[in-house]
Protein backbone atom coordinates (compact mmCIF):
# COMPACT_ATOMS: atom_id res chain seq x y z
CA UNK A 1 0.00 0.00 0.00
CA UNK A 2 1.17 3.48 -0.73
CA UNK A 3 1.51 5.34 2.55
CA UNK A 4 0.94 8.65 0.80
CA UNK A 5 -0.53 9.68 -2.52
CA UNK A 6 -0.03 12.63 -4.82
CA UNK A 7 -3.69 12.28 -5.86
CA UNK A 8 -5.36 15.38 -4.40
CA UNK A 9 -8.59 13.72 -3.21
CA UNK A 10 -7.05 10.77 -1.36
CA UNK A 11 -4.38 10.11 1.24
CA UNK A 12 -3.27 6.60 0.23
CA UNK A 13 -3.88 3.91 -2.36
CA UNK A 14 -4.66 0.27 -1.56
CA UNK A 15 -4.39 -2.43 -4.22
CA UNK A 16 -4.97 -5.89 -2.72
CA UNK A 17 -5.30 -7.18 -6.28
CA UNK A 18 -3.47 -6.41 -9.50
CA UNK A 19 -4.47 -6.90 -13.11
CA UNK A 20 -7.51 -7.41 -15.21
CA UNK A 21 -8.83 -9.22 -18.26
CA UNK A 22 -9.26 -7.20 -21.43
CA UNK A 23 -12.90 -7.35 -22.46
CA UNK A 24 -13.33 -4.56 -25.00
CA UNK A 25 -11.54 -2.29 -27.43
CA UNK A 26 -11.59 0.35 -24.67
CA UNK A 27 -8.96 -1.73 -22.87
CA UNK A 28 -6.42 -1.23 -25.66
CA UNK A 29 -4.83 1.83 -24.03
CA UNK A 30 -5.26 0.92 -20.35
CA UNK A 31 -3.27 3.23 -18.05
CA UNK A 32 -3.16 0.58 -15.31
CA UNK A 33 -1.58 -2.01 -17.60
CA UNK A 34 1.09 0.46 -18.74
CA UNK A 35 1.76 1.41 -15.12
CA UNK A 36 1.98 -2.26 -14.05
CA UNK A 37 4.61 -2.91 -16.74
CA UNK A 38 6.61 0.05 -15.43
CA UNK A 39 6.23 -1.02 -11.78
CA UNK A 40 7.33 -4.56 -12.65
CA UNK A 41 10.45 -3.20 -14.37
CA UNK A 42 11.21 -1.15 -11.25
CA UNK A 43 10.91 -4.28 -9.07
CA UNK A 44 7.89 -2.99 -7.14
CA UNK A 45 6.49 -5.74 -4.87
CA UNK A 46 3.15 -7.11 -6.09
CA UNK A 47 3.86 -6.53 -9.78
CA UNK A 48 6.07 -9.57 -10.39
CA UNK A 49 3.35 -10.89 -12.73
CA UNK A 50 2.97 -7.57 -14.52
CA UNK A 51 -0.72 -7.04 -15.29
CA UNK A 52 -1.71 -10.70 -14.97
CA UNK A 53 -4.72 -11.00 -12.67
CA UNK A 54 -3.25 -11.55 -9.19
CA UNK A 55 -4.70 -11.48 -5.67
CA UNK A 56 -2.20 -10.31 -3.05
CA UNK A 57 -3.47 -11.83 0.24
CA UNK A 58 -0.75 -10.17 2.32
CA UNK A 59 -2.24 -6.78 1.41
CA UNK A 60 -5.83 -7.53 2.44
CA UNK A 61 -5.47 -6.33 6.03
CA UNK A 62 -3.23 -3.32 5.38
CA UNK A 63 -5.92 -0.70 6.18
CA UNK A 64 -6.63 -2.47 9.48
CA UNK A 65 -3.02 -1.96 10.53
CA UNK A 66 -3.24 1.80 9.97
CA UNK A 67 -3.80 3.69 13.24
CA UNK A 68 -4.77 7.02 11.68
CA UNK A 69 -8.12 7.45 9.87
CA UNK A 70 -7.26 7.50 6.17
CA UNK A 71 -9.05 8.18 2.90
CA UNK A 72 -8.11 5.37 0.48
CA UNK A 73 -8.28 5.06 -3.28
CA UNK A 74 -9.16 1.35 -3.37
CA UNK A 75 -8.03 -0.73 -6.34
CA UNK A 76 -6.59 1.91 -8.60
CA UNK A 77 -4.84 -0.80 -10.62
CA UNK A 78 -7.15 -3.86 -10.87
CA UNK A 79 -10.75 -4.83 -11.44
CA UNK A 80 -12.31 -5.29 -7.99
CA UNK A 81 -15.38 -7.01 -9.45
CA UNK A 82 -13.55 -9.49 -11.69
CA UNK A 83 -15.31 -12.86 -11.48
CA UNK A 84 -12.06 -14.60 -10.47
CA UNK A 85 -11.87 -12.48 -7.32
CA UNK A 86 -15.30 -13.31 -5.96
CA UNK A 87 -14.31 -16.62 -4.27
CA UNK A 88 -11.22 -14.98 -2.75
CA UNK A 89 -13.30 -12.21 -1.20
CA UNK A 90 -15.69 -14.78 0.21
CA UNK A 91 -18.43 -13.50 -2.04
CA UNK A 92 -19.19 -10.27 -3.82
CA UNK A 93 -17.60 -7.30 -1.99
CA UNK A 94 -20.69 -5.19 -2.65
CA UNK A 95 -24.23 -5.53 -3.90
CA UNK A 96 -23.02 -4.79 -7.43
CA UNK A 97 -24.99 -7.15 -9.73
CA UNK A 98 -22.09 -7.33 -12.21
CA UNK A 99 -20.10 -9.56 -9.88
CA UNK A 100 -22.75 -12.12 -9.03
Amino acid sequence: MSQTSRIEWTEATWNPTVGCTKISSGCKHCYAEAMAVRLRAMGTPGYENGFKLTILPDRLDEPLRRRKPTTYFVNSMPDLFHKSHIPAWGGCPSKNPSCS
